[in-house]
């Protein structure tokens, strides 16, 4: 018996030395698979950067970013129904079709960033499809609005006719269709009878936006029963959501523990949370908690000991904001304008009044091409995705103008008659020196016109694709025009949404103003709006995921104007939009080797994930921008007087008007007419 027994145990320790060697083995397996999986993901950021340097025609020097010669086109915002319902379809999924949409969801590079909420609404409204073998269900080239989710066959991916891949169970195609109306880059046809689940843009965008509507009013009630925040304003408490982050606990983690230092308030989403004290040496079961009920709020205002412990029941979500952020960011206090900028104003007023009511469409003369291919030709300043600007010039007044000229039928097609409406308002009622000025509005049977400030110095853009990169002075004096426009919109309430190079003109003394603000909107004190617009490489994270947006998003593409001046290209750049919004998501910034340290600290700080934590989005405003430390050497009462000398000068040719701007051939098709009547009282 002895002789079995020793037999049995020398058989399970070699057992259990097997188990051991074969974990082991696993965990070097494991080891492995994540290297090879960094080495990819190395790889596909290594080619999407060799795709950007191929498009641009030349290969990156010495790993520094360079300018694009063309960007991703801006995302004009899409107008949503006010009464809009998600149409449920519950009962049309079974379990295993249930998991395996989560899954495709999951393993998705965009898709997988959605929480279990969003998730659970997409699952109510994916409808069921099906197609017969050889069925198109994607074309390249035409524009979509629907993403899929394959739930059985195979289908194959062809781009201008050669094969890329093939689409199997569980794979996902189109996602970027419900983000914004673009058109498809592959054509998708079923090799076999297929199944899918389809979702289209408008119930996607919807499922976003109300989702975190409803989360945000629900956040909101919750702040308000905190005793000591009672007495804050609608505008402070949103503050507040824009800086708090949401945090997971496993059951039985402690969240507080009793005796130590607090520092973070927190608010229970989801889940129970156990409190209990310490009673004679033993843990005394207070009560417990859940979801909208806080604990720690006194550790915002002062420094206290915890006086209980916390503990998860479950797993549990909460949403929370540690002191240092809120001292931050509560009060929060108007910014005032400058006495010069006032100043300003009074004196700028009344010369555009004179000369906005003396022009006239029909007096407005087209400057011609003196030399060169296009001599005789009407001079195009620039063309955009909603129109064109040329320069012309006002023989009564002796003034040169930039005169936008847009289609009134475009405009009608994507359903952006507010849009123009509102970019009309807003021009009319600024006065700022470094936003362009506005001197008149006009209209016909075809087009809408905006008369406005030429500014001969040229675009931004144009500038930095000559030299690649520009020097910190002129980085540093361009991004402060900025800062000061934006200052400017803040008091105003205006949220501008398509910050770029672009969209920044020097005028003849070499100041940056900010032009084109057909994405700008009015927000109240506190407000969000849940438009989808700008351009891909300058969104900023909360835009992407529809969780509603302010004048924050401003800050963030200042960041990202900021790395573009100094190091040529955007710091999230792709050859994919869709990998653009998965690297803004993660939000890793990787500066090249010549980048200082003081920008590299600016950027940081404007570009944080959550937008309450943004330098600019706090208790001081824009001044804890002009106060960072790379505006140093900035005069900023010299700079809103214009009494400073620009460096920017030094990239200013001389010569003809327009020898700043591009050679843009001219477009001498017609418009079409439109009589809808919605620009009656433009």
């Amino acid at each position: 018996m002895e002789a079995q027994l020793r037999d049995l145990r020398l058989q399970l320790e070699r057992q259990c030395m097997q188990n051991k060697h074969l974990e082991i083995q696993n965990q070097e397996l494991e080891k492995r698979l994540q290297e090879k999986e960094k080495h990819v993901k190395d790889l596909q950021t290594r080619f999407d950067e060799l795709a950007i340097d191929h498009q641009q025609g030349r290969a990156s020097v010495d790993n520094e970013p360079q300018v694009p010669k063309s960007r991703t086109a801006a995302i004009a915002p899409e107008p949503l129904p006010e009464d809009w319902e998600p149409t449920e379809h519950k009962n049309h999924k079974t379990i295993s079709e249930t998991s395996q949409i989560i899954k495709a969801i999951h393993q998705n590079d965009f898709l997988h960033r959605l929480n279990d909420d969003q998730i659970v609404m997409m699952l109510d409204c994916l409808l069921p499809a099906e197609r017969s073998r050889g069925e198109v269900v994607i074309v390249e080239g035409c524009e979509g609005n629907t993403m899929y989710i394959v739930a059985a066959g195979e289908l194959e991916v062809t781009q201008a006719g050669r094969h890329l891949r093939t689409l199997t169970s569980g794979d996902v195609f189109g996602e970027l269709a419900i983000l914004y109306n673009c058109k498809r880059t592959a054509t998708v046809r079923a090799i076999t009878d297929i199944r899918l689940w389809c979702i289209d843009r408008q119930t996607y965008r919807m499922i976003m936006t109300n989702k975190s509507k409803r989360k945000r009013e629900q956040i909101m009630g919750f702040l308000k029963i905190a005793r000591t925040l009672k007495d804050l304003s609608d505008a402070q408490l949103s503050k507040i959501i824009d800086s708090m982050e949401e945090c997971k606990f496993q059951n039985n983690e402690v969240i507080v523990r009793e005796g130590t230092e607090g520092n973070t308030f927190y608010i229970i989403l989801k889940g129970e949370v156990q409190v209990t004290k310490m009673v004679n040496g033993q843990q005394k079961e207070i009560r417990i908690m859940g979801k909208g009920e806080h604990f720690g709020e006194l550790a915002l205002i002062r420094e206290i000991c915890r006086t209980a412990t916390c503990t998860a029941v479950g797993p549990v979500t909460c949403i929370s904001i540690d002191k240092e952020v809120f001292e931050e960011t509560i009060p929060i206090k108007n910014i005032e304008l400058p006495d010069d900028c006032e100043v300003f104003e009074n004196i700028m007023l009344p010369e555009r009044k004179r000369l906005g009511a003396t022009l006239q469409l029909q007096d407005l003369i087209p400057v011609l091409y003196q030399e060169g291919r296009f001599h005789g030709e009407p001079v195009t300043l620039g063309v955009g995705g909603f129109g064109r600007v040329e320069l012309v010039t006002s023989l009564e007044l002796s003034k040169f103008f930039a005169l936008k000229r847009v289609s009134k039928n475009h405009i009608v097609a994507k359903q952006q008659q507010e849009h123009v409406k509102m970019e009309r308002r807003i021009l009319q009622d600024i006065q700022c020196n470094f936003i362009v000025r506005f001197y008149a509005a006009f209209k016909d049977t075809r087009n809408i016109y905006l008369v406005l400030e030429f500014c001969s110095g040229g675009e931004l853009w144009t500038k930095l694709r000559e030299k690649g990169r520009f020097e910190e002075p002129v980085a540093i004096f361009c991004t402060a025009c900025v800062v000061e426009a934006f200052a400017y919109l803040r008091v105003k309430g205006i949220v501008y949404r398509d910050l770029k190079p672009e969209n920044l003109m020097l005028d003849m003394m070499g100041y940056v103003k900010l032009v084109d603000f057909g994405f700008a909107k009015e927000l109240s004190r506190g407000e969000k709006t849940y438009s989808f617009c700008g351009t891909p490489e300058y969104l900023a994270p909360e835009i992407i995921k529809n969780e509603g947006h302010d004048i924050a998003a401003d800050l963030w593409s200042l960041g990202v104007l900021v790395f573009e001046l100094l190091a040529g290209s955007p710091p999230f750049t792709s050859s994919d939009p869709q990998r653009i919004y998965s690297k803004i998501l993660d939000g890793i910034l990787k500066f090249p080797h010549h980048m200082g340290e003081g920008a590299r600290s600016l950027i940081s700080k404007l570009c944080r994930l959550r937008p309450g934590q943004r330098l600019g989005n706090n208790k001081n405003g824009i001044k804890d921008i002009r106060n960072h430390r790379w505006f140093n050497n900035l005069n900023w009462q010299k700079l809103r007087a214009c009494q400073l000398d620009a460096p920017t000068m030094c990239l200013i040719r001389k010569g003809p008007l327009y020898v700043n701007f591009d050679r843009i051939p001219p477009d001498n098709t017609q418009a079409e007419e439109e009589f809808s009547g919605w620009d009656d009282d433009f």
